[in-house]
């Protein structure tokens, strides 16, 4: 936010009956409170903006590093926390060794309290699990490598 703008802002404040003021934009968030009800000139706070990771910057996961692809990999359709079971202590869908048909479910992840049934995308064997019960997943990562 440049100064000029700041300024302005800073004066609306004083002259006005409000006792404070606060904007947040791209570059930034100013807060601007009035000391005292009977102060002229009130005080204010700057924020600096918040920094952006850059994509360059992200690291991938570890379980994404460990997996060398052996076989056909199923990945994450989403954002979310992995589950085997359809419910809480029951039986998992598949377990390393199952065979699996395309389109059969193979897990559930849960995205915004909505469970979602992941099906295979290839029929195989179910050779590795990489996901542990309720990990948070992320949108591409492994899950599973069916053969």
């Amino acid at each position: 936010m440049d100064l000029r703008k700041l300024k302005t802002l800073i004066d609306l404040v004083s002259e006005s009956n409000i006792s404070e003021l606060e904007i947040t934009e791209a570059d930034g968030k100013v807060r601007i409170v009035k000391a005292d009800p009977h102060a002229t000139a009130p005080t204010y706070f700057a924020a600096p903006p918040m920094p952006r990771p850059m994509a360059a910057e992200l690291q991938p996961t570890a379980v994404a590093e460990e997996v060398a692809p052996v076989g056909h990999t199923v990945k994450s359709p989403m954002v979310g926390t992995f589950y085997r079971a359809s419910s809480p202590g029951g039986k998992p869908l598949v377990e390393i060794g199952s065979e699996v048909k395309e389109g059969e479910p193979i897990c559930i992840i849960e995205a915004m309290k909505i469970m979602n049934e992941i099906e295979a995308d290839k029929s195989g064997k179910v050779t590795r699990i990489l996901c542990e019960n309720g990990q948070a997943v992320e949108f591409g990562q492994p899950l599973f490598i069916v053969e």
